[in-house]
């Protein structure tokens, strides 16, 4: 595949969503599958994942969450753009309208993810090594001007950027669900800008939206590692031919695969103050566990060179 050096990050997220998720999550860090957490901090169990997080070492940052369940700062649960009536966020789509309809408040945004990072902590003991978006929200219009800002001033250095190189390679993604992903490719690319300006960093692969749920196979996990490393080779060469024989190419690639590996939660329990969704209940969770720990994809990686390790490590 290359010369270079591979640094995977696999990180679970939805850490803290429910312990049977967590479960599931613990034992892919243990196994060796994954390498890093995404931890939600308003997940029913998100003490205990904090806690397993500190027993076994797990490399874990934040991820925040403006779309699902109830706010962290109680004056947003009441009167507050973030949330609907109940009190609760307005949810994947909703919080799309609702940015669409110019009728989120930012000042609101900030407040919330200022909570959140704040929560983090007390529940951590440390600083997020780097925070992301739960549903993709910290690359919406907007938003993500304010998350560049809160990534910046809390000092957390490294960020998601979710566009997969090979994804218009996937044929097996279709409908809805494509033009939810090309949408947050969309998001994503106006987002880079931003993040630079900023000094934000995120790595230079992103694989996830090709291999969620049931697409997650050894097969796809390879292919979509293979594609995206030759691809930046290709921009790598074309980039150094235009510049003197001095530049020297970078020694390492960095790459994050998005994992949502787990035990399926099982309701009433889980979720983030509303209860368990689909999503987590789906039986996509335990496929990814065992693919993720499929031997034969790790022996893939001994063979490519690839070294799974934390966004610290990059």
């Amino acid at each position: 595949m290359s010369l270079n050096t591979l640094k995977l990050v696999v990180t679970g997220d939805d850490f803290g969503y429910s312990r049977r998720r967590d479960v599931g999550i613990v034992e892919c860090f243990n196994a060796g599958a994954i390498s890093n957490v995404s931890l939600l901090v308003n997940g029913s169990s998100a003490a205990s994942a904090a806690s397993l997080a500190n027993r076994y070492n797990i490399p874990i940052g934040l991820h925040a969450n403006l779309s699902e369940g109830i706010p962290v700062c109680e004056e947003l649960r009441n009167n507050s753009t973030l949330t609907g009536a109940q009190g609760v966020f307005l949810g994947k789509m909703g919080i799309r309208k609702a940015i669409a309809e110019g009728l989120l408040n930012m000042a609101e945004v900030r407040q919330e993810l200022c909570a959140q990072v704040k929560l983090f902590r007390e529940l951590t003991g440390q600083n997020p090594q780097h925070m992301d978006g739960h549903q993709h929200v910290h690359v919406l219009p907007r938003i993500r001007e304010v998350f560049a800002q809160v990534l910046h001033e809390h000092g957390i250095p490294y960020t998601r950027v979710p566009v997969e190189v090979g994804l218009h390679r996937c044929d097996w993604i279709q409908g809805e669900l494509l033009e939810f992903y090309r949408g947050v490719e969309n998001d994503s690319l106006n987002t880079v800008e931003i993040f630079k300006n900023h000094g934000i960093r995120w790595p230079d692969i992103y694989i996830g939206l090709s291999t969620m749920g049931k697409n997650m196979t050894k097969s796809n996990i390879q292919q979509a590692l293979d594609y995206s490393v030759q691809s930046l080779h290709s921009y790598q060469s074309l980039h150094s031919s235009s510049h003197s024989s001095t530049s020297n190419p970078p020694t390492s690639i960095s790459i994050e695969l998005m994992t949502h590996p787990g035990y399926p939660s099982v309701p009433p329990e889980g979720g983030c103050g509303e209860g368990p969704d689909d999503f987590s209940q789906s039986w996509e969770r335990l496929h990814e566990m065992e693919v993720l720990k499929n031997p034969l994809l790790h022996s893939y990686y001994s063979e490519k060179g690839v070294q799974l390790c934390s966004f610290k490590d990059l």
